[in-house]
């Protein structure tokens, strides 16, 4: 199935529904800090990995199921030279808020999930339940997706929102305008001094509000922005250009050391 490769991943896309899905296996690979804009449930089969996430490091073993926030930063790797087997999914909040306005019978919020490594056999199972309906009909993918975002929320999700810290308004303003133009070839200087502080200041505070860096907040932008255009039929070259990459082998490098896939194998998917 995997032509014997030591590492190997499979990516998928849902028609009509905004999930993705990864089943992979990897040993050297190691993911860069990075965050998905979506709720990202994981499920580890073999073997462990370790990965950063909120200051921290955490250890998912077989068994364990892992669940992050949207834009919550995170990396990986394997915890031994045995590597690991993982099935993960992404799901876009809209679609979260629909399956629990839906349960609920009126308009739901976003549920936040407090812990990103979970040992629970009954959250275990439903995402096993929900991975394997994935080949099953779009009813049974259906009724599957619903109960397991139920049951994530149910049994892991925080019973009252967290309080939000806010960001100091320099970096506020900092990520603000990372965003407004990510393409634009902003230097540290440029950034510091568009906000009034140093560079230095500016890489503390922003990493500690954000979880990374400036040029990786920056660096994930223009990923997003190549992730959309090879969904919409842009060719990986061209989509390399138009989101700020020098050539399709630097988007390459950097789409796989933050998604385990080329943009090959997600234009494919």
């Amino acid at each position: 199935m995997h032509n014997g490769e030591v590492e190997w991943a499979e990516y998928r896309r849902l028609p009509d529904r905004p999930v993705e899905t990864m089943h992979a296996h990897f040993e050297r690979h190691r993911y860069h800090m990075h965050a998905h804009d979506t709720y990202s449930f994981g499920l580890t089969e073999v073997g462990a990995q370790t990965f950063g996430c909120r200051g921290s490091r955490r250890t998912s073993a077989a068994g364990m199921v892992m669940a992050f926030n949207p834009d919550e930063p995170h990396d990986g790797y394997a915890a031994s030279e045995l590597g690991f087997t993982y099935r993960i999914v992404h799901i876009h909040p809209s679609l979260i808020t629909e399956v629990l306005s839906d349960q609920a019978g009126h308009p739901a919020g976003l549920p936040l999930f407090a812990e990103p490594v979970l040992y629970d056999s009954v959250l275990a199972g439903a995402l096993d339940r929900l991975y394997n309906s994935l080949s099953d009909t779009p009813l049974a993918m259906d009724e599957a997706l619903a109960e397991t975002v139920a049951a994530m929320v149910r049994r892991a999700a925080m019973s009252a929102p967290a309080a939000v810290t806010q960001p100091m308004p320099n970096v506020r303003k900092a990520r603000d305008l990372l965003e407004q133009d990510y393409l634009a070839p902003l230097s540290a200087d440029d950034l510091a001094s568009a906000i009034g502080c140093s560079r230095f200041a500016l890489y503390r505070a922003f990493k500690a509000t954000y979880g990374m860096s400036p040029s990786d907040y920056q660096r994930q932008l223009r990923l997003r922005s190549a992730r959309r255009l090879i969904r919409a039929g842009i060719a990986p070259a061209e989509a390399a250009v138009q989101s700020g990459f020098a050539d399709q082998a630097h988007l390459t490098r950097w789409f796989r050391r933050y998604y385990g896939i080329t943009p090959g194998t997600y234009q494919r998917a």
